[in-house]
């Protein structure tokens, strides 16, 4: 195993004290338990969104989208990966052949007369928040081996 010794002392009347600290100089990381995490989270922040959608009744200004059609709900996945499975982005895709409507649920629309809706992927991701950080940290701990 290669350790290095950090020896720090200082003498003192004639009394040499001395401490010190093992640590290991190299430390692998496990790139897939994280990025197993991370698509494990982006899963439950992705479901959490769909559940808050799913009401089926016309929302009033403030409030979480009601659900008509379904496609709000069914566009909503993984947008994009880090190159090496850093991060995991979850939004509303657009879906093709309409503009993009979560912008206008988000910001509301002077000319249509719509009112700004509550943003429902921030309010996902708030409640899901600490299943999220509990899981990557967990998968940090098992990712990080020492040599």
């Amino acid at each position: 195993m290669n350790k290095a010794r950090y020896v720090s002392g200082q003498a003192l009347g004639g009394l040499q004290v001395e401490v010190g600290l093992e640590f290991h100089k190299v430390v692998d990381y496990d790139r897939r338990q994280m990025r197993a995490a991370l698509n494990t989270g982006a899963a439950a922040v992705r479901k959490e969104a769909r559940r808050l959608l799913a009401r089926r009744s016309v929302s009033r200004p403030g409030e979480t989208p009601g659900r008509r059609t379904g496609n709000l709900s069914r566009a909503i996945g993984v947008v994009s990966r880090g190159s090496n499975g850093g991060w995991v982005k979850v939004a509303p895709r657009s879906i093709k052949g309409r503009v993009f409507y979560p912008a206008f649920l988000f910001y509301g629309s002077k000319k249509t007369g719509l009112e700004p809706r509550a943003n429902y992927m921030e309010e996902a991701l708030q409640n899901k928040a600490s299943t999220v950080r509990e899981e990557a940290r967990a998968a940090l701990r098992n990712a990080l081996v020492p040599r």
